[in-house]
């Protein structure tokens, strides 16, 4: 796909690898649907996208919310006319033990509402605005692509279950929608970051960073637009489809 003109949406667009990625798509000319909770964030990420040589609108909403996310891509339809592409990036975490005991005695557990916050944005919310993209692409008659955002901790990670579940959830729905879409001329893929130098990662506590780069081959953090740089790829990429682009630094959980 040449991104030049087309119009991209991109969730939780207001900050860390959301707002890298709209950037570097729009530095290809296209124009940005950026969508997410916080106006403000979104109002500064337009900014950057506008600088970068792009046109950007910004939507709130929630994508754990069905309503909200059936409003802003039908007003996304009606402000820009059509729609080409999804990037699926909004996601939480809340890291914690299934089970923390000492000595036998059981002194917390994963509450159920850290599971259920997670599960409902990292899981549900893709399904939701992908839902949402893919009939408003088929309805269009034009195809398009679904970029789903999933991670390194796919494969299981200390201290996230919760996260762990629902980013091997997003690749099990991307591959399902790489063979039910491409009829409709709609592409389907992921990337899997490892542990990138956003704002998230880098208030972890410093002795765990030094960990995680220190099993790291390349012996650091990606950067922000290494991600976005490999999101621009599966985009431009009319071939890549049902497939995972792992950027991790050759790190294996």
């Amino acid at each position: 796909m040449d991104l030049n003109g087309k119009v991209i949406a991109v969730t939780g667009a207001g900050r860390g690898l959301g707002r890298k990625i709209a950037e570097m798509v729009a530095a290809k000319g296209a124009q940005l649907a950026l969508a997410g909770l916080h106006e403000e964030g979104l109002r500064e990420t337009a900014r950057l996208c506008e600088a970068a040589g792009g046109q950007a609108a910004v939507y709130q909403l929630d994508v754990s919310d069905e309503s909200s996310v059936e409003r802003a891509f039908s007003d996304i339809v009606r402000e820009f006319g059509t729609l080409h592409g999804l990037v699926n990036n909004a996601g939480i975490t809340r890291d914690g033990l299934l089970v923390k005991a000492k000595d036998g005695q059981v002194e917390k557990t994963m509450p159920l509402e850290d599971w259920e916050a997670v599960i409902k944005v990292d899981l549900r919310g893709v399904f939701l605005a992908a839902r949402a993209a893919a009939s408003t692409m088929i309805e269009l008659g034009q195809g398009g692509v679904i970029v789903n955002i999933s991670s390194i901790s796919r494969a299981g990670n200390f201290g996230q279950t919760n996260y762990a579940a629902a980013k091997s959830g997003v690749v099990a729905m991307t591959v399902t929608w790489a063979e039910e879409l491409a009829r409709h001329g709609i592409r389907a893929a992921a990337i899997a970051p490892g542990f990138a130098n956003t704002r998230m990662v880098s208030s972890m506590p410093e002795k765990a960073l030094d960990r995680i780069k220190a099993r790291i081959p390349l012996g650091r953090l990606a950067e922000p637009w290494e991600i976005g740089h490999s999101v621009v790829y599966v985009l431009e990429n009319d071939y890549f489809n049902g497939r995972v682009l792992e950027v991790d630094g050759g790190l294996r959980l």
